[in-house]
């Protein structure tokens, strides 16, 4: 696992010992067995933002705080320039940068998102997670599959969804997509 992977599962350890949460407690609230979630924790498995946000809603913590280990400090605004933010590389596929990773108490998150190809024969990861979704591509084309359902989108199309039913995307025609989502 790459060295951010295993920055993010140092958090998520330090939140657990902060806040005296059990590993079964954790385990719950991520929606996994205790071995699972140790793995995760432990860095050696990957860590999808939706678990992320399950966690800081939960535990009132910010996410970018477990994302990228800064407290937000703003609380006015907070201004993220062309081509900066706070910057997460899950795995190979995924590279989530953060548009307000300064502002404190956050009602939403926002992120700017790429997708790298895969294999077409390699499955669409699933996630879920509380609250809503707002997709927009900006450039490239992907799929998104909601609750079973397949959706292409292309630059400049854009979907609002329920991100408690399961939800996963794709780059297609071996090219990388680039798409604002807003986690509310």
């Amino acid at each position: 696992m790459n060295e951010q992977i295993k920055h993010v599962a140092e958090r998520l350890r330090g939140l657990r010992d902060a806040l005296e949460i059990t590993v079964d407690e954790m385990a719950e609230t991520c929606e996994m067995t205790a071995e699972e979630y140790l793995a995760m924790e432990s860095g050696t498995t990957d860590i999808s933002v939706s678990r992320l946000h399950r966690i800081a809603h939960k535990y009132n913590v910010e996410l970018t705080a477990l994302m990228f280990g800064d407290e937000p400090t703003m609380n006015a605004y907070f201004v993220t320039r062309r081509g900066t933010g706070v910057s997460v590389e899950r795995t190979l596929a995924y590279k989530y940068r953060s548009l307000a990773a300064g502002f404190a108490h956050r009602k939403a998150d926002p992120f700017m998102v790429t997708v790298h190809p895969k294999p077409d024969d390699e499955p669409v990861h699933l996630n879920t997670h509380a609250g809503q979704e707002f997709n927009y591509v900006v450039n490239g084309k992907l799929l998104l599959r909601i609750n079973g359902k397949d959706l292409v989108l292309e630059e400049g199309d854009s979907i609002y969804f329920n991100s408690e039913l399961p939800h996963g995307m794709k780059a297609l025609d071996g090219q990388i997509v680039r798409f604002l989502a807003i986690i509310l």
